[in-house]
């Protein structure tokens, strides 16, 4: 019996059939993924600093709430943007007070 398929369309096909196989394998036993921590999802720079802020004794400095949240949560926050955003829940009433330059605090309810 002649084979009159070219060898190139078997080639094409056998090379399809095999990447097919290999995605229902990896989609029948996926790969094991670490658990990312559920404090960091979704949580933005201003509620990092604003979570350090309810847990400090005492107002704290634009520079030890960027320490602070670079050691508790291993993020690098922008100087300029964390405090243009503190200044801005100041403006707002939000519960944030400035007790001396780029010093911040939570008030008392």
């Amino acid at each position: 019996m002649e084979n009159k398929i070219p060898d190139g369309l078997l080639i094409l096909y056998e090379s399809l059939l095999s990447a097919q196989l290999r995605v229902v394998r990896q989609l029948k036993a996926p790969k094991a993924t670490k658990p990312k921590k559920e404090t960091l999802k979704g949580m933005s720079n201003i509620n990092m600093a604003l979570d350090i802020l309810r847990k400090a004794p005492k107002p704290l400095h634009v520079s030890e709430i960027i320490a602070q949240v670079k050691t508790k949560y291993g993020v690098t926050v922008d100087r300029e943007s964390l405090v243009s955003a503190l200044v801005k829940k100041i403006h707002r009433q939000q519960g944030l007070s400035r007790t001396a330059p780029n010093t911040f605090r939570i008030e008392a309810d």
